[in-house]
């Protein structure tokens, strides 16, 4: 991978198009949080229920404050695992302006699932695009994840795919709530 690469995703992103992307866990599918049209494109690609809320990638703490509301508790249980393979369900910021247009897609029940991935380039793509992005495994709804690039090139409507060859089978990213009183493992 590249910062010709990176630089490629950025534009496609910001043109409202869809990115396959690696990530620490297994291929993922990004689009701009905050671009309702391109949260769509990615519900369509994958046939996945619009019941079932996107997660965001964002670059750091301070991104997710702007998008949840993150208490000093919760904030020590995100450091401990942030930059990594944790995503958290938070309480939703009303009126988060990257995430207006598109908040029915990423957010569900006054909560938002956030994580920060520990992969270099995918942090270096985040930093430089500088904005929450919509997320979600590779694979059709219901089915395995994807982690051979032959495979994901057989799927309709992705507007790019960043190539890191077959990646190693793994999990995708635990999912924790943090919005009640104690640290609830979804999956």
């Amino acid at each position: 991978m590249s910062l010709k690469s990176i630089n490629k995703a950025i534009e496609v992103l910001n043109q409202g198009g869809t990115v396959v992307f690696p990530t620490d866990t297994v291929y993922g599918f990004l689009a701009d949080a905050g671009n309702k049209k391109a949260i769509n494109k990615i519900f369509k690609i994958k046939k996945r229920p619009k019941t079932k809320p996107l997660a965001v990638f964002v670059k750091d703490l301070k991104m997710a404050k702007e998008l949840a509301k993150v208490s000093a508790e919760q904030e020590k249980i995100i450091k401990k695992r942030w930059p990594g393979p944790y995503t958290f369900l938070l309480p939703s910021l009303r009126g988060a302006s990257a995430t207006k247009q598109s908040k029915k897609y990423i957010i569900k029940n006054n909560k938002i699932a956030l994580r920060v991935p520990k992969h270099k380039f995918l942090l270096i793509l985040l930093k430089k695009i500088n904005k929450p992005l919509a997320q979600t495994s590779v694979n059709i709804s219901g089915q395995p994840e994807m982690n051979k690039i032959k495979d994901i090139e057989k799927i309709q409507g992705i507007d790019l795919i960043v190539d890191a060859g077959t990646l190693p089978k793994r999990k995708p990213s635990q999912v924790f709530d943090l919005t009640g009183d104690i640290l609830t493992r979804i999956r």
